[in-house]
């Protein structure tokens, strides 16, 4: 199991360069404008990764009663997990879901 190590913070998105507030009600993990992540953790929040390409989103899937966002790292090529956070732009979710 992942061990979830809760780190909120704000940051410049390195995709769109649009400064991007902490969550508040969970850890921020992603852009909420163009939904870029970094490849930075190993574990969540832990900040352990080396590789810090930067994570695209290439897919949307269910899950429970929310969705994920499927990302694939444009340096390694590993893909990732995150849940939508309720600030993501919907405009971007819907983009990305019809991608495939």
């Amino acid at each position: 199991m992942k061990r979830f190590n809760e780190l909120d913070e704000g940051f410049i998105c390195e995709h769109c360069n649009k400064e991007v507030k902490p969550l508040i009600y969970s850890s921020r993990d992603h852009c909420p404008y163009c939904l870029y992540s970094k490849h930075v953790d190993i574990n969540p929040g832990d900040r352990q990764n080396l590789c810090k390409g930067l994570l695209k989103p290439i897919e949307i899937e269910k899950y429970k009663d929310t969705y994920k966002i499927i990302y694939k790292c444009e340096k390694c090529n590993k893909t990732h997990k995150n849940i939508i956070a309720k600030d993501d732009d919907m405009n971007e979710i819907i983009k990305v879901s019809q991608i495939n």
